[in-house]
């Protein structure tokens, strides 16, 4: 939910005692056109957010026509500041230079005073702009195409920012635009330093170990200043305000930290609610979006860069993104270190968040570390977003390397892609054709839902080859490795981690090898690449706690056991999810199950240890917020397996889709997925190519293949 910008005022009507308020009238009547001579009403209340520059809502009514205007001042903190820090002259430069020569949606500016015997401080006055603004970067109470919209505008609003030509509108000598990466680390670096140690908040050393990874790994192109350009300083969107009924943004505020120099640390700071969330109230985590699960409606980071990278023609970051995105990390924790030393002394203007700052730094610093040591950071080439054109002005490779889109609309796979899927082939004309009658043989026999002992020693081989899980795409694999902290440990198979979360794959990529799997009934299970198990995998791998990973994913992963998927039911048209009778009911700590399902995709093979069920937990709820997953164990009592069902004439076997009965089937709270009402929004995630691309058309003795989608 947004809040409205005079809804940020602290209420509690203190009275100010920060600066003289009649010296600020004068001021103020002395230097705004249009500010009333004579007032019949005059009040003054600080904003609650932030904890930088005090910034105060000034709002007068005129003697003459009892009309009403609003006004904001911005100032100096108190005390003894940090040398360059809080520099309120700086954001009135650009904001009247953006004003006054760019569409670029800043707030008017009026007058800036750096007399210290007005208020105390420098500070300047501003108008005030009723919007929008969205403390939550999870916009809670939004709706989900909203939280797109306003997400993608947020990225087109900076691209905006960052095409302005400096030079053109006066801030030619706003900052230096060379080596501003190395200059930043060495000046947040001495503000660290400054702000702890002995008789200051205490140091940590992982901070120096950061300031020292940072110096080694500068980006090339901030030496020659190629990126620099103007630069915000704290881009996100708590600092923006939104129209109040449009999704667009009228006014980026809070210019403190602006300058010139390397752009991309804006756009990798704009990302920290993917990386980081100091505001969640589940304390043991501060993880954002790609840790902790993405909010219904909100993009990815690869979709929100690419929408940056198409409105403002730069080059895919991935190459450095590790250095932007942990500089951010590094750059927020020696702030907060700042804010708690300030507020200490009594100084800081963020009253009691500037108390927990502490823990913001340490949480900072841990953050750039896991991201550090991430595998995968970034996808090698920008998603392609419906409403987004990626351009072409990518950094000068050969597309059939990266695998793109050619003339003519042909995919070129990348190398990686091309390797893998020779590597498949052979393995499937040495080890898979030659046993396809021995396990047909056993299919079709009385002994037809066990399992050919042939098949357990492919599966090992085929790990073994690296071609296991290659359905996982990289993003999910990514979100797995950090919520269980994996690092290089192995599964209990003796497998590395690396090899069971897949190999790094799109899902384009991913497809040319599924083709290959195809070819044979009995492949795709042998990679651990079958229905129901991928969707099954990739829910958990999405949307799964830590606690539901361990107890089923990395069985999963490693081919230990297999699962079902139970959301058809015989009495209703089950295609539209929103007709299942199905009933997930909430006793105290357990959901009772009851209904029945059929075509449950799994449930005969004697490998299959849990279900996922889909069924409705509030049936009064809106039609698509009604139904919930939740995870069973295929032995809790209760469930029953009655019989297998047909498919296209068909048993399965041993896979099978069997008809289940589910009667008061008690299973924890903590099996449910994602929370209640989200079983709609998993069910189209599941609903993917991948899922449904194992099965291919043999036409003209095998010389044309087609995916089934």
């Amino acid at each position: 939910m947004a809040s409205r910008t005079s809804d940020l005022l602290n209420f509690e009507q203190q009275v100010i005692t920060d600066f003289d308020v009649n010296s600020l009238i004068r001021y103020a009547q002395i230097n705004i056109h249009g500010f009333p001579s004579s007032l019949s009403k005059f009040t003054i209340s600080k904003f609650g957010h932030g904890q930088s520059n005090p910034t105060f809502l000034m709002e007068v009514i005129s003697s003459s026509d009892s009309s009403k205007q609003r006004y904001v001042v911005r100032k100096k903190p108190s005390g003894k500041l940090l040398q360059s820090a809080h520099a309120v002259d700086r954001e009135f430069q650009v904001l009247k230079a953006l004003g006054d020569h760019t569409n670029v949606p800043v707030p008017k500016v009026f007058c800036l005073c750096t007399d210290p015997s007005v208020i105390g401080t420098d500070f300047y006055i501003m108008e005030f702009l009723e919007g929008r603004i969205f403390l939550d970067p999870s916009l809670p109470g939004v709706a989900p195409n909203k939280r797109r919209a306003i997400y993608l505008q947020t990225a087109k609003t900076l691209a905006s920012l960052h095409s302005v030509g400096v030079d053109s509108i006066g801030l030619i000598k706003y900052g230096r635009r060379d080596n501003y990466c190395k200059r930043q680390v060495e000046r947040w670096a001495k503000q660290y330093i400054a702000s702890t140690g002995e008789g200051k908040p205490e140091r940590n050393p992982k901070m120096l170990d950061l300031i020292g990874w940072l110096r080694q790994h500068i980006p090339s192109e901030d030496t020659s200043g190629a990126t620099g350009g103007l630069v915000h300083g704290d881009f996100r969107i708590d600092n923006l305000v939104f129209h109040p009924i449009e999704d667009r943004v009228i006014g980026i505020l809070d210019w403190e930290l602006s300058t010139l120099g390397n752009q991309m640390c804006d756009v990798a700071y704009s990302c920290m609610p993917y990386i980081v969330d100091l505001n969640r109230d589940d304390t043991k985590s501060y993880g954002g979006f790609e840790i902790c699960g993405f909010p219904e409606g909100i993009p990815s980071q690869a979709e929100y860069l690419a929408e940056y990278c198409s409105a403002s023609a730069k080059p895919w970051p991935v190459e450095n993104w590790k250095f932007y995105v942990a500089f951010s990390l590094f750059r927020g924790a020696s702030i907060y270190a700042g804010v708690h030393h300030r507020w200490i002394q009594g100084n800081a203007s963020g009253g009691e968040r500037a108390q927990i700052a502490k823990i913001g730094t340490n949480v900072m610093i841990d953050s750039a570390w896991l991201f550090i040591n991430r595998q995968t950071v970034l996808p090698d080439q920008p998603p392609r977003l419906s409403n987004s054109i990626v351009r072409d002005h990518m950094k000068p490779v050969e597309k059939e390397s990266l695998g793109l889109p050619i003339e003519g609309g042909r995919f070129v796979p990348s190398q990686k892609v091309l390797d893998l899927r020779n590597k498949l082939l052979m393995f499937m004309k040495n080890n898979i054709y030659p046993v396809e009658n021995e396990l047909y043989k056993l299919a079709q026999s009385s002994m037809r839902w066990t399992i050919h002992p042939e098949e357990e020693k492919l599966k090992e081989l085929a790990k073994k080859e690296g071609l296991w899980n290659l359905f996982i795409p990289f993003d999910s694999a990514i979100r797995a490795k950090e919520l269980l902290s994996l690092g290089n440990d192995h599964f209990s198979s003796g497998v590395s981690n690396n090899l069971l979360l897949g190999a790094g794959l799109s899902n384009l990529e991913y497809g040319y090898l599924c083709e290959i799997m195809g070819r044979s009934v009995w492949a795709p299970q042998i990679f651990n690449c079958g229905a129901p198990d991928t969707g099954n995998m990739e829910v958990l791998l999405r949307y799964g706690t830590k606690e539901q990973l361990q107890e089923w994913l990395i069985p999963l992963l490693e081919g230990r056991i297999r699962s079902g998927f139970a959301m058809t039911e015989p009495q209703v048209a089950s295609s539209d999810a929103t007709n299942i009778e199905c009933s997930i009911t909430r006793q105290g700590d357990s959901y009772i199950i009851n209904g029945t399902k059929w075509w449950t995709s799994g449930a005969m093979d004697p490998r299959c240890k849990v279900l996922i069920v889909m069924g409705k937990t509030d049936f009064s709820a809106a039609k698509h917020k009604q139904q919930s997953m939740i995870l069973v164990d295929i032995n809790t009592p209760g469930v029953h397996i009655k019989r297998p069902l047909l498919v296209f004439g068909f048993d399965d076997a041993p896979h099978g889709h069997a008809e289940v009965s589910f009667e008061n089937v008690r299973v924890p709270v903590k099996n449910i997925l994602l929370g209640e009402g989200r079983g709609f929004e998993i069910a189209q995630v599941r609903l993917n190519l991948f899922h449904s691309a194992n099965t291919k058309t043999v036409s003209d003795g095998g010389k044309v293949s087609l995916l089934t989608a």
